[in-house]
């Protein structure tokens, strides 16, 4: 099926096509269709990287009335990363039509964004920020015909359920409400039974929390063996994330590499917003080539073309582990994501890889562990079975005799 049997309008369709898409995804394919009839509300389940953005954006960019100069979408986002994400991505879809797309997240000056909501037709925007502009009455949501909630999932773990509902009575009675989720936990369906009429539901992927086209490896090394490793991995034809744990650790690697002759950056939380924005501009654009990130990167940043995710440290759950490899194969394209381990940490990298259900196996890049490591490991392992034997039974208590 192409986009243009979906029902899309031309200036849809030739968006598309100047974005080399030739065929929609699932999840397009479903919810598209669903929009674009105009008589339901939606709840998506799709994984991380399957088009969701552009699964709502071109039917609401096809439905967005040109001539009238107020919000008529507001789109919420989890971080201020995915917002910038999502607006670009609108912006590059919308083709000729003269449709303000508009985001706001904090960080940024407020002037400007007033300024800007004053035309905008679609905003895109973080909960607090949008928030803020409605208590100060610079987003007026009168006219508001489409509500949706992007990453919803994310958004309640990051506690921004209050502020979500107050959104939710700031809009307008009748409107469109869309829900998209790579999960749907209990307090999300929990949101959409309150909030939406008897929506269309869409599970195109219910269990795969990995992209298929993820090649999964780890590497065991000694951390002094760690740095040599890395550079052999991104002498092949590298271009994506290496995620750090700290800030400090980002900056003293970033630094190490462009010693080396690579084209690497930092991104951490103490950089300033603006600054965050231009590092991550000149990654997208490719004047980057590594970007050596903590998980402040590890959703809302969509490079499609992304081919590598490297943890130069073990991740530290499922959850982390999830959304930092999910960075790469995304929209079919392949991808590989490496993981470094330290020597005694291998039952913990098989204990996430259990909970997200991946299988991880083990790289050729791997080296021989020194004697000295390998008798430390044998002993962990050894201290770590007689814990689990027997290291939490109670002494047995010898019977009184009166």
């Amino acid at each position: 099926m192409s986009f243009k049997e979906l029902g899309l309008s031309k200036a849809s369709v030739e968006a598309v096509e100047r974005r080399g898409f030739s065929e929609p995804t699932d999840v397009q394919r479903e919810v598209i269709p669903l929009i674009l009839d105009g008589k339901s509300d939606v709840v998506g389940q799709s994984k991380t990287g399957s088009g969701k953005t552009a699964a709502f954006g071109l039917p609401i960019l096809d439905l967005v009335d040109e001539s009238r100069k107020e919000v008529q979408a507001l789109i919420l986002t989890p971080t201020r990363e995915l917002a910038i994400q999502v607006s670009e991505e609108l912006r590059s879809l919308r083709g000729k039509r003269k449709i303000d797309i508009y985001a706001i997240y904090g960080g940024q000056p407020i002037g400007p964004q007033i300024r800007a909501l004053e035309r905008a037709q679609i905003v895109v925007g973080t909960p607090g920020r949008v928030l803020d502009h409605i208590r100060r009455g610079t987003l007026r949501l009168d006219s508001l015909r489409f509500f949706v909630l992007d990453e919803a999932d994310r958004m309640l773990d990051m506690g921004f359920q209050e502020d979500i509902e107050a959104i939710f009575r700031a809009t307008p009675r009748e409107k469109r409400v869309m829900m998209f989720s790579a999960t749907m936990p209990m307090d999300v369906l929990l949101l959409a039974k309150k909030y939406m009429k008897n929506p269309e539901v869409v599970i195109v992927s219910r269990d795969e929390l990995v992209p298929g086209e993820v090649e999964q490896e780890f590497i065991e090394a000694v951390p002094t063996r760690r740095y040599g490793i890395l550079k052999k991995i991104l002498s092949e034809d590298f271009y994506g994330i290496i995620f750090c744990q700290t800030k400090v650790e980002t900056r003293e690697l970033a630094e190490r590499l462009r010693k080396d002759g690579f084209r690497a950056e930092a991104l951490n939380g103490d950089m300033s917003q603006p600054s965050r924005e231009r590092t991550f501009g000149r990654f997208k654009r490719g004047k980057t080539e590594i970007l050596v990130a903590t998980d402040v990167a590890a959703r809302g940043l969509d490079v499609p073309e992304i081919s590598h995710v490297v943890n130069y440290s073990i991740p530290m759950n499922a959850e982390q582990y999830i959304h930092r490899i999910g960075r790469t194969g995304r929209m079919g394209k392949k991808g590989k994501a490496i993981t470094f381990i330290a020597p005694g940490e291998l039952r913990r990298l098989r204990y996430i890889a259990r909970q997200a259900g991946v299988d991880v196996r083990k790289s050729e890049l791997s080296e021989e562990l020194p004697k000295e490591y390998r008798e430390m490991v044998r002993r962990d392992e050894l201290e770590n079975e007689y814990r689990h034997r027997w290291g939490k039974k109670r002494p047995r208590q010898r019977r009184r005799r009166y």
